[in-house]
């Protein structure tokens, strides 16, 4: 069947340039990049671009903590971010920073436009102001109770529970969080978009299918609200656009930050020679697709059309949102070693295993999923190993030892081929949907017929059987040809296996126009020696890879951190809570580096009787050798944590500061091994 050729661009949200990418972020770009490949391999014009989200208050803090320009961090953080995508196999056509004159000037156009309009308002507000830090406080860095649901410590602009945005200034019991000061209010002109110009707009666009079900109702909730006017400005000193005109003003990063879509693509036109106005113009016949989390629905289906159709561009065709990642049922946590970044996963794991793994579980709705690391070990294995890898395995040692490793010129089943390969369609239309995971079922069902199609042939049988070659080169032809058929489905998800199956093919599995060549099979056609595709996950693999997450965790809860005074102090808790921990004096018997460890060491502490091994991220400020003697406090009760390096059974305790540097707590003269502080 002969496609007719779309014009596609689609986008992913634009991670924040102040942080490494973890494997929540990946949840989102993984399943774009599932479905732009998709879309190629059906012989689609298809281009997903992405950028680095580089303004606003909290890189400009970073950056002076650090002592560097934000332009060095956020080049710093960008090639980070590029090197986590591209080993992920993230496809991005192209991959820009919203710190760009191309985004400056979609910027100043967008508003002028606006402006011009009469959609923009000018008004003098009361805004937070941190008395110790002399500076406006941006949204992010106020927290406090949510003023419509209650609900604690939730961001001045918008609640993660009940999803509601509201101003600073309504934010219940707020402190800064630079330096843990009460705000004090201050007066400040800021410019609005008047939202409300465009409800009827609004209300017309959210209602034409573009968005998810669930997505439509909660909009229906801010609709009933009530739409509300729009701050896009923000004060001096703030690390952005200023906006044009107006001194010491600047546009809050969520107005330059999906305009970052568009500069991103622009940049690729213009590299390009291609028209940019023929994919974002009003009157575009190409299809605009974002990808986003459902924390920042507001931002992408109420602001964001709003400001495209107050400046004469083009809509999204749709925007699919998607849930959160939690990890063995909960959400990911430091101190469940379960906030893995993307590149300790990368260290100890293959990317298209989590690919598969994601694949596996998500859909078209807006639901959360869970990586479940037992159940990753069992699925992969099951599946990729046990399923589809089995099916070449089982046939290509006979092709190369009896058949100069060509196939042969028929299949042993054609009906077979022909009924597996009558799914594309509904494999494809699975794709289409974003409901990978029917998509990843039916192939797997389809991988048991092949295999159960080899079992019954017994290929290894008619090898022993005189006068049986042209049968038995039928039946290994017939199980590679099923096995290129399923890969090329599974293609758009597994692209390093994919690369690695079409080196041994000797044929293109994952390029545009590939999908539809699984109905033709491959005869009288030479392939390449059986190389090993993919190794099974062992459970020392999960292990080393969390390891690796606590010593990080351990490593950053004992670096030096900004003075007590720009620290606020941690929720308050009762003296039934606090009687729970068990602090102990201990008698550091012995103490040695750790192999592989950078920044641990290995302390053996005496209780007065009994003996405890913890692990240490002390290692840049104490030799080992001098700790030997000494008298620590440590957490006596803490649970064991099982590290690659061995066992840690509780945790030392230690002060730090920028100015002073770590210090290990001990006890006054005269404490004994073994003594409970109370």
């Amino acid at each position: 069947m002969t496609l007719k050729q779309r014009k596609i661009v689609v986008t992913s949200a634009l991670p924040y340039a102040n942080g490494p990418i973890h494997l929540g972020h990946l949840v989102e770009y993984i399943q774009t990049d599932i479905w732009t490949r998709f879309q190629r391999l059906r012989g689609h014009e298809c281009f997903y671009v992405c950028a680095d989200d580089a303004h606003g208050t909290p890189i400009m803090l970073k950056s002076r903590d650090e002592s560097i320009t934000p332009e060095q961090l956020i080049e710093r953080i960008g090639k980070e971010h590029q090197a986590d995508f591209a080993d992920f196999n993230i496809a991005f056509d192209n991959y820009y920073s919203t710190h760009s004159e191309e985004n400056r000037g979609f910027a100043e156009q967008i508003f002028c436009a606006l402006d011009q309009a009469g959609h923009i308002a000018r008004r003098t507000i009361v805004q937070a102001y941190d008395p110790e830090e002399n500076i406006f406080l941006p949204d992010r860095f106020i927290r406090g109770e949510c003023p419509r649901c209650d609900a604690g410590d939730q961001y001045g602009d918008n609640c993660e529970v009940c999803g509601a945005t509201y101003s600073p200034v309504e934010l219940k019991n707020a402190v800064s969080a630079i330096s843990g000061a009460k705000p004090v209010e201050r007066e400040s002109e800021h410019f609005f978009v008047q939202l409300g110009d465009f409800e009827s707009m609004l209300r017309e666009w959210t209602g034409a299918g573009h968005l998810q079900p669930e997505v439509r109702n909660k909009l229906e909730e801010w609709f009933s609200a009530g739409l509300q006017d729009w701050d896009i400005s923000r004060d001096a000193p703030y690390f952005g656009f200023e906006i044009p005109g107006h001194p010491d003003k600047y546009f809050y990063v969520w107005l330059d930050a999906p305009i970052g879509y568009m500069a991103s693509f622009k940049n690729y036109c213009d590299a390009h020679g291609m028209d940019f106005m023929s994919y974002w113009g009003e009157k575009s016949e190409a299809e605009l697709y974002h990808f986003i989390g459902k924390d920042i629905l507001y931002f992408h289906t109420l602001f964001w059309p709003a400001m495209l159709h107050g400046s004469n561009f083009r809509k999204p065709t749709a925007v699919f949102a998607h849930g959160f990642l939690t990890v063995n049922g909960l959400k990911m946590s430091k101190s469940r070693n379960t906030f893995i970044m993307a590149r300790t996963y990368l260290n100890h794991l293959d990317p298209d295993y989590l690919r598969y793994y994601f694949a596996a579980k998500l859909n078209h709705r807006v639901e959360d999923i869970d990586l479940n690391l037992e159940d990753f070990i069992l699925r992969v294995n099951s599946d990729l190993v046990g399923k589809i890898v089995n099916i070449a395995s089982r046939c290509a040692g006979f092709i190369h030892k009896r058949f100069d490793d060509e196939l042969g010129p028929v299949l042993d089943d054609n009906d077979l081929f022909q009924r597996i390969t009558a799914s594309s369609e509904q494999i494809a239309l699975c794709y289409e949907n974003r409901e990978f995971s029917k998509a990843m079922r039916v192939i797997m069902a389809l991988a048991d017929e092949a295999n159960q199609y080899i079992s019954d042939r017994e290929p290894w049988v008619v090898a022993k059987t005189e006068g049986q070659s042209d049968q038995l080169q039928a039946i290994c032809t017939q199980g590679l040809n099923l096995f290129r058929v399923l890969m090329t489905w599974l293609s758009p998800v597994v692209p390093s296996l994919s690369s690695r199956v079409e080196n041994f093919l000797n044929t293109s599995i994952s390029q545009p126009g590939d999908w539809e060549s699984v109905s033709t099979p491959l005869h009288n056609h030479k392939i390449t020696p059986f190389r090993h595709l993919l190794k099974r996950v062992e459970q020392k693999d999960i292990d080393n890879m969390t390891d690796e997450s606590a010593e990080i965790a351990e490593s950053a809860s004992t670096e030096p951190s900004r003075p007590m005074a720009k620290n606020p102090i941690a929720e308050e808790i009762g003296i039934d809570t606090f009687a729970k921990i068990d602090l102990r004096v201990a008698l550091v018997a012995d103490a040695g580096p750790v192999e592989g460890a950078d920044k641990l060491i290995r302390l053996t502490l005496d209780l007065g009787g009994e003996t405890r091994n913890v692990f240490a991220g002390i290692k840049s400020a104490y030799d080992p050798a001098r700790l030997i003697g000494r008298m620590v406090v440590m957490v006596a009760n803490l649970a064991p944590r099982k590290m690659r390096f061995g066992v840690s059974e509780g945790m030392v305790l230690a002060a730090s500061s920028d100015e002073s540097g770590l210090y290990i707590l001990s006890p006054d003269e005269g404490a004994e091994p073994g003594m409970r502080i109370s």
